[in-house]
C-alpha cells in the first residue's frame, strides 16, 4: 500500500517573497526547515534589496524566481496610463483593461525588463522561473510581450521555467476547493502554456493552491485538496510567512500566512504528504545560474 502511494512529486511554491521583511523571513525559515522548493521575489517592493542580500545561503535549497506584479505597490518605471499616481491598480482593472485590448504595451515591456533587471542587479544571478502576482503574467496581451521578452533576454537557460496558472477542468473538480476561482484564473491565463511551449520554455502541468485566505479554516485540509489530481509536473503555490505592519497596509486578514508557515514546519504537512503519497520535488543541483 505504501509502494501504491508513493506515487508524485511536487513543486511548492512560496509566492510574495519580498512583499514585507516579516513575509521574506518567514520563507526563507520554511526554506531552511526543507518545507518548500520554491520561492518568487516581488522585485518592486522596498524589501527586496534586503532580502535578496539573504538569498546566497539558500540557493543550495530553493529555486528563486521573480513574481511579475503589475498589481500592488509602485511600479519600478514610469508608468503614466497604467499608474498615473505612481501605484499599480487594481486586478480587476488590469483585467478589463486586457479584455478591452487597453494594455499599454510599452510601458509593460518596459516594466517586465526592469522587475527582471532588479533580480539580477540584486543577486548577481538569473532567476530560475517567472510567474505573476495574482496571475497577471498569463493575461492576454501581458503574456505575448512577456515571452517576447524573455526569448528577447535568452531567459529560457537550462532550468528555467514559467508557471502556468491553469488547470485541466478534470482536475479542478476533482479539486473541489476553490474551484470557482481556479476555473476563472484558468479561463484568463487558457493558452499561457501552450504558448510558453512554443517559445521553448518549460512550465508545469498541474496546478492548485487557490486559497480564501482566511485564519479560521483548517488549512491542513485545504492543503490537502491541492494534491487531488496532480499533474506529471504538478505546482502548489502557498502563502506563508509572519505579520508586520507594512503587510497589513496591503491585506486586510493577514493571519492567514502565520497559518499556512506554522502548518508548513509541522509534523501535519509531514503526514498530509504521507496521506496523498507526496513528495517534494527536491531543487537541482544548478538551482541559480550565473550571468555572464
Amino acid at each position: 500500500m505504501g509502494d501504491e502511494l508513493a506515487s508524485f512529486s511536487f513543486k511548492l511554491c512560496a509566492d510574495d517573497f519580498a512583499l514585507s521583511p516579516s513575509v521574506s523571513d518567514g520563507i526563507l525559515e520554511a526554506i531552511s526547515a526543507g518545507r518548500l522548493t520554491s520561492t518568487c521575489a516581488m522585485t518592486n517592493q522596498p524589501d527586496w534589496p534586503r532580502a535578496a542580500s539573504r538569498l546566497t545561503l539558500y540557493r543550495t535549497l530553493a529555486e528563486f524566481g521573480v513574481h511579475f506584479n503589475l498589481t500592488l505597490g509602485k511600479p519600478i518605471t514610469s508608468m503614466p496610463v497604467l499608474a498615473p499616481d505612481d501605484t499599480f491598480p487594481t486586478l480587476g482593472k488590469i483585467i478589463l483593461m486586457s479584455l478591452t485590448g487597453r494594455l499599454p504595451e510599452a510601458e509593460i515591456r518596459n516594466e517586465i525588463n526592469a522587475q527582471l533587471d532588479a533580480f539580477e542587479d540584486a543577486t548577481g544571478v538569473a532567476p530560475d522561473f517567472l510567474d505573476g502576482h495574482q496571475h497577471v503574467h498569463g493575461l492576454p496581451g501581458v503574456r505575448g510581450w512577456l515571452l517576447d521578452e524573455l526569448t528577447r533576454r535568452r531567459a529560457n537557460h537550462s532550468g528555467f521555467w514559467l508557471r502556468d496558472s491553469s488547470d485541466r477542468f478534470g482536475r479542478i473538480r476533482a479539486r473541489k476547493f476553490e474551484a470557482r476561482k481556479a476555473l476563472i484564473v484558468a479561463g484568463l491565463t487558457r493558452g499561457f502554456g501552450v504558448a510558453a511551449r512554443k517559445r521553448g520554455f518549460a512550465v508545469n502541468d498541474g496546478f492548485a493552491g487557490f486559497s480564501p485566505f482566511d485564519a479560521s479554516r483548517d488549512f491542513a485540509a485545504d492543503f490537502a485538496s491541492y494534491l487531488v489530481a496532480p499533474g506529471p509536473q504538478h505546482l502548489v503555490m502557498c502563502h506563508p510567512g509572519h505579520c508586520d505592519e507594512i503587510l497589513r497596509k496591503y491585506e486586510n486578514v493577514v493571519e492567514s500566512r502565520e497559518k499556512e508557515l506554522d502548518f508548513l514546519l509541522s509534523d501535519r504537512f509531514s503526514a498530509c504528504l504521507q496521506q496523498a503519497g507526496a513528495r517534494l520535488t527536491r531543487p537541482p543541483a544548478r538551482v541559480i545560474q550565473t550571468l555572464g
